[in-house]
């Protein structure tokens, strides 16, 4: 089976966005000491109090909501729903030849995301999370990682295209 560009197009999106999340969290959970419940890890300021890295590990989805769930409840909610949500979108963007190459990305990056994010979560039973943002009470983050900026990305730029296509149509 001959792949189209567009096919290799998504396929890599997706295996690069797995693998700059991947490679950074093996560098964030090698050098940089993790937070627990008795000792407060090690914080890294790359740019004074503002941007901010340190090793976190997220038993929970999104700002550690889901923490608390039972461990059944955990596994349905946190890995075989995220699963099977991504799986439709891979599906979906296969067979919708309309997608623009932009809604393509961001689509792609919010599966190889989620992709990365589950695969912590089966492998480690957490997701690493190490970057931190605070610009003075005006804007702050919860701590996250490349494949929650990625999920986020996406999430953005599909926000933005789905009005750009609304108000093209309605002219």
């Amino acid at each position: 089976m001959k792949l189209s560009k567009r096919s290799i197009y998504i396929i890599l999106v997706i295996i690069l966005t797995i693998a700059v999340d991947q490679v950074s969290k093996v560098l964030v959970r090698t050098h940089i000491e993790a937070r627990t419940e008795i000792n407060p890890g090690e914080r890294i300021s790359l740019i004074g109090d503002a941007f901010i890295m340190m090793n976190v590990e997220n038993t929970g989805a999104f700002l550690g909501m889901g923490s608390d769930l039972s461990p059944t409840l955990r596994i349905i909610l946190l890995l075989l729903l995220p699963i099977v949500v991504l799986g439709f979108v891979l599906r979906h963007i296969f067979k919708d030849k309309n997608l623009d190459n932009l809604s393509l990305f961001a689509f792609s990056s919010i599966i190889g995301g989620g992709l990365a994010n589950v695969y912590d979560r089966i492998i480690y039973g957490s997701v690493t999370d190490f970057l931190f943002i605070d610009l003075g009470g005006v804007f702050r983050t919860g701590i996250f990682n490349m494949a929650d900026l990625s999920v986020t990305t996406g999430m953005i730029i599909l926000v933005f295209t789905s009005f750009k296509k609304k108000k093209s149509s309605e002219a």
